[in-house]
């Protein structure tokens, strides 16, 4: 019968630390638990492993990201454990918040619907381009109850598939990017056009992810509309075709849908998916989520005059 090195306890059937070589009994046996020496000696400098936020293991002399240095913790146990590999329906969840602070709080507030307030708040605009928070926060706006539901479905479903490939941290950053970026452009081309732009909503950013899916699981099958079957790739050249006549023939502006917007998220998209896929292989090739299979892209980023 051996005894513990921590308590004293004797312990029928001891630990043996394979970094200090100690016997302890089964409450210290953990390194942690008995101060083990080795965990000084460990490489890993979040000192037991990284919090896993972005699928990786810390390497040694590996910068430190923003939310290191801020101290938030995005380890299972910590205050943002829960959106790893969930950020697309984190992003979900805050699109259908901001849809209520649009439509519900902004009035109680005294900024109605359609105000110029409520367009300088919501939407990235020709008016005052320079307004950067508009910038993200015409992502998570919608223009109705259909824009909302559509781009809902398309988040939904697509989303955590590409997120599942390129991990929570990068999905972030690029549905982020992508749709600040797709924004922009519009609001750009209204001006070149000399029209007004009220541009808002995911789908400049949903077209990247969408493009993202073409790269990596092409043969991917879906259900536009529920019902009628084809693959990730067809889709995408079907509504990528759509935007360009549509944006040759009214210059994206006159018929109030951000066409070019559209455009710009795929091409940023599809650039990124080709450098993914041969890290990430082919992906899945169905979508077997919900009873219906999904839903195709329905609810196009809308310009309110």
């Amino acid at each position: 019968m051996a005894t513990c090195d921590v308590c004293g306890a004797h312990v029928d059937l001891p630990y043996n630390c394979r970094h200090c070589g100690g016997v302890h009994c089964p409450e210290h046996r953990l390194p942690e638990n008995h101060n083990c020496p080795g965990l000084e000696q460990w490489s890993d400098p979040s000192g037991v492993f990284d919090s896993g936020f972005d699928d990786s293991i810390s390497q040694p002399n590996r910068s430190s990201s923003v939310l290191d240095r801020i101290g938030i913790d995005t380890g299972a146990g910590g205050p943002l454990g829960y959106v790893r590999n969930n950020v697309a329906y984190l992003f979900l969840g805050i699109i259908v918040v901001v849809f209520g602070i649009q439509y519900i709080v902004a009035q109680l507030v005294g900024i109605p619907p359609g105000s110029r307030t409520w367009y300088n708040i919501f939407t990235v605009n020709t008016l005052h381009p320079e307004y950067v928070w508009t910038w993200v926060i015409s992502v998570f706006s919608h223009g109705s109850p259909m824009h909302l539901l559509f781009n809902g479905i398309v988040l939904y479903f697509f989303g955590p598939v590409v997120e599942r490939q390129i991990g929570s941290k990068k999905f972030a950053a690029l549905f982020l990017a992508s749709g600040v970026i797709a924004g922009l452009a519009q609001v750009g081309v209204a001006l070149a056009f000399g029209e007004p732009a009220f541009v808002l909503g995911a789908s400049g950013a949903l077209m990247a992810v969408m493009g993202v899916l073409a790269m990596t699981a092409p043969q991917m099958k879906v259900l536009l509309f529920f019902f009628i079957p084809m693959s990730i790739r067809t889709l995408t050249i079907l509504f990528a075709a759509f935007s360009v006549f549509a944006f040759l023939s009214q210059g994206g502006i006159l018929d109030g849908v951000a066409h070019f917007a559209h455009l710009t998220g795929l091409v940023i998209g599809l650039w990124y998916g080709n450098r993914v896929k041969d890290r990430i292989g082919r992906g899945p090739q169905q979508l077997n989520i919900g009873p219906g299979g999904p839903g195709g892209p329905g609810g196009p980023g809308r310009r309110f005059p």
